[in-house]
């Protein structure tokens, strides 16, 4: 990869249930950057990908269970959020207020990734419901009708353990490795390296939340350009099994401690 690149925010304007995201992001790049170029890494913000394919859900339209009431009161959280939450996880692991913390798609995160910010008043957004197919669409849509190839990221912000604020993650991933393995290289002393890997997707995602923002900055994407990674049929971000996770498996060792 080269060690210089440049990172550059696509302030798209709201974008609306149906529309094609796809189009409006190669629109954007051409007032921006003058359209993309071979080898780009495009991000797109799970909200925003969510809304362009109408996984949009009215509150007022939910009927809690008993399961999401009792959550809803135990952690103070609208059981109409809870109920939704509770639809879109694999299984509820626990909670702080406000917040139900699950297991979803071999990843342990807040509300399932359920959002109300950014979405409709009234509304919430889950995730895109298969974001690497999502990301796969988009790449095909943006390389037949720019003639370049690109690599395309569906990015959410999380929190992460012990740390205070949201940084980039990849949830969905198209055209690039999401990791690559370091294993065997030589550090600065030449010692062999036996377990780095780098998530380079993520690290990616979190280099565009610097130019996309949380808040109002309707800028849902931004274009990484220079990094030179390989393009190719990658697809997916890998995860690990919560056994493998230090983690996870820490935790579930001394969980009895706490």
């Amino acid at each position: 990869m080269n060690s210089s690149y440049e990172v550059l925010g696509l302030a798209t304007g709201i974008i609306t249930s149906g529309e094609s995201i796809a189009e409006r992001v190669i629109e954007t790049a051409e007032k921006t950057c003058g359209g993309f170029e071979e080898g780009d890494v495009l991000v797109l913000a799970e909200t925003a990908v969510a809304t362009s394919e109408g996984n949009i859900v009215r509150l007022d339209k939910i009927a809690p269970t008993p399961k999401a009431q009792e959550l809803g009161d135990k952690y103070r959280i609208d059981p109409r959020m809870a109920e939704v939450v509770i639809q879109e996880s694999d299984s509820i692991v626990g909670g702080i207020p406000g917040f139900l913390l699950c297991m979803k798609g071999g990843t342990l995160l807040p509300n399932a990734g359920v959002d109300a910010s950014n979405a409709p008043p009234g509304c919430v957004t889950p995730l895109p419901a298969d974001p690497d197919q999502s990301a796969t669409s988009i790449r095909k849509t943006i390389e037949e009708k720019t003639g370049v190839r690109i690599g395309v990221i569906i990015a959410d912000s999380r929190t992460h353990a012990m740390r205070l604020g949201c940084s980039g993650v990849a949830i969905g991933s198209s055209g690039i490795p999401s990791v690559i393995n370091d294993q065997g290289r030589s550090d600065l002393f030449g010692r062999k390296l036996e377990v780095t890997k780098r998530a380079v997707a993520d690290n990616i995602a979190s280099a565009a939340e610097l130019v996309m923002g949380e808040a109002d900055e309707c800028t849902p994407a931004a274009i990484i350009r220079g990094i030179g990674l390989p393009l190719g049929d990658h697809l997916g971000v890998e995860t690990i099994d919560a056994t493998e996770c230090l983690f996870m498996g820490a935790f579930a060792k001394n969980r009895t401690q706490w």
